[in-house]
């Protein structure tokens, strides 16, 4: 059965720091690729980093190129998203979500309906 749990939410201040962290069982990142979403109140959820299975280089949006960086622990089965310098318009839940590498390449499409399992959530709420 797989699991996919989000962690390391929270409420900050604009110009501050968090690290997300995204623990997966019952799949491997060899074939899966992860990706991160956001999903703002009344706003659709959107893709704002992933990491290609093929080379591990990593994609963001361009909103918030710069201030965010994605990584993962393949021993732990980890994945991991940084963000800095945050502002209030961050605020969001943020997922991690698994794409089958067999389907579509390695690479993390920009429709959520693409991936397979998804966390549960974090809540990163940032004050102004």
């Amino acid at each position: 059965q797989v699991q996919v749990v989000e962690s390391g939410g929270g409420l900050v201040q604009a110009g501050g720091s968090l690290r997300l962290s995204c623990t997966a069982s019952g799949l491997t990142f060899d074939d899966y690729a992860m990706a991160w979403f956001r999903q703002a109140p009344g706003k659709k959820r959107e893709r704002i980093a992933g990491l290609y299975t093929g080379d591990g280089s990593a994609f963001y949006a361009g909103s918030l190129k710069g201030r965010i960086t994605t990584s993962q622990d393949n021993a732990k089965n980890t994945l991991y998203l940084q963000m800095d310098s945050l502002k209030a318009e961050d605020t969001a839940m943020y997922f991690c979500a698994a794409t089958p590498v067999l389907v579509w390449g390695g690479v993390c499409p920009e429709d959520p309906s693409t991936y397979d399992f998804w966390g549960q959530g974090a809540q990163v709420t940032v004050s102004s």
